[in-house]
């Protein structure tokens, strides 16, 4: 039966190894289990009902990648876009809007994906802005890591100042940064989900963490957060931040399928990856769901090729990373117990790996190197996403045109531009 519906021989696979490659992409990205509610509840969404969105939306939408597009990829709250939607947005609008603008982004994301017209954006948005916002995320989560681990605070002199390293917090935190970072140089696998909870084990003597009855447990129920959506003041937020939380979305799909994918052997013979489609429509189907359950946007996680690597080629593997997802529900009350400066680690480390695609930008043309500095920069410095990739089309639009290189820009980026004007200077007409 399993041969029948995955085609394990045919992919040069068998039913061990999509086991062991499915234990193996569960432990590297288990981590959002823990993260994503610690991220999350800062809006006052309830911690465990957070978590129960968390692994189930990830759990499902999983299942779903590995039954209708037959791939090991897994899916779950991507980082990141749930640091802007409880930072940014949730601030803004709350966090039943924020849930809004996650909905309707993925509803766009579906349709285009439904009609192919997903690929004509694709093609038209430069490689260099792409490759910009990933690295500018990277270092948005990374500063809020260092904020949330109070190695940073605010200060009235000069914005942001060191912490204080003699108080408990603080320490952990950069004792559980230099745990996890000495496991990603060794290649653990987990490194990051061993990170948090050595970190957590350790707070416990320094009165950090608090152990509080059983590790194990009921899911909490979903029902506070559940079909909360305020579509109506998800609209009030405009265009560009339902945008943005589209943009990362599919154009870090996109990266994760086709590198992953490259490296794997697995794209045909004109470099494409079969059925494509259908995991962008399933990652889209993620993304709503995910919103009606109460969690932010599902992608498609770029820790899935931390199982291709060990063999998986068939939606075997997603099935067993998403049956260990739903599986984890029951481990609520540990998650309960895991303070921010156990988890805090976990976003700076994820920060430095979405620095990568820096080396693949061309530094050398400034056409170039300014729009991508201006998108990479303005993430971290105006504490926003959205404002970060407006930015980069702007410039864009303008240094290429007044350059004498107009014709190398598409006129979506164009219109993409002219929107950003409106997003950053809402009053100007």
């Amino acid at each position: 039966m399993l041969e029948r519906m995955f085609k394990l021989k045919e992919n040069g696979t068998d039913v061990k190894t999509e086991v062991i490659a499915g234990l193996t992409t569960f432990m590297t990205m288990a981590y959002i289990i823990f993260v994503n509610p610690d991220i999350l509840s800062t809006t006052g969404m309830p911690f465990g009902a957070v978590m129960t969105a968390t692994a189930l939306s990830a759990g499902v939408t999983t299942i779903l990648a590995g039954l209708i597009a037959n791939y090991p990829y897994a899916l779950a709250s991507g980082m990141g876009l749930n640091a802007f939607f409880a930072f940014v947005v949730a601030e803004q609008a709350g966090w039943q809007a924020a849930l809004g603008v996650v909905f309707l982004s993925g509803v766009v994301f579906l349709i285009l994906a439904l009609t192919g017209i997903i690929n004509v954006i694709d093609a038209a948005i430069p490689q260099t802005i792409k490759r910009a916002v990933g690295v500018g995320i990277g270092l948005f989560i990374a500063f809020i890591g260092v904020k949330n681990a109070g190695i940073i605070q605010s200060d009235a002199a000069t914005i942001v100042a060191r912490g204080d390293f003699s108080a408990r917090g603080p320490l952990l935190a950069l004792i559980g940064l230099m745990i996890t970072a000495v496991l990603m140089a060794r290649n653990v696998k987990g490194a990051i989900l061993l990170g948090i909870l050595i970190t957590a084990v350790i707070g416990i003597p320094m009165g950090v963490t608090h152990i509080e009855g059983s590790i194990i447990g009921k899911p909490q129920s979903l029902s506070p957060i559940f079909c909360k959506l305020d579509i109506r003041g998800a609209l009030d937020l405009g265009f560009m931040t339902v945008f943005s939380f589209w943009f990362v979305d599919v154009f870090d799909t996109v990266g994760t399928l086709m590198g992953t994918a490259s490296r794997a052997n697995m794209l045909d013979e004109n470099g494409q990856l079969p059925r494509i489609k259908q995991m962008m429509t399933v990652d889209a189907i993620g993304t709503c769901l995910g919103a009606i359950l109460g969690t932010s946007t599902v992608t498609t996680y770029v820790e899935s090729s931390a199982g291709i690597a060990e063999g998986g080629r068939t939606g075997l593997t997603a099935i067993v990373v998403g049956i260990l997802f739903l599986a984890s529900l029951i481990f609520a009350p540990l998650a309960g117990m895991i303070p921010t400066e156990a988890t805090a680690p976990a976003l700076i480390i994820v920060g430095v790996l979405m620095m990568l695609p820096v080396k693949d930008i061309d530094w050398s043309d400034f056409t170039e190197a300014f729009p991508a500095f201006m998108t990479i920069a303005m993430m971290p410095f105006t504490f926003s996403i959205s404002d970060g990739i407006s930015a980069g089309f702007i410039t864009y639009a303008v240094v290429k045109a007044l350059s004498g290189k107009a014709k190398e820009v598409h006129w979506v980026v164009y219109v993409l531009a002219v929107i950003s004007v409106f997003h950053l200077i809402p009053g100007l007409f």
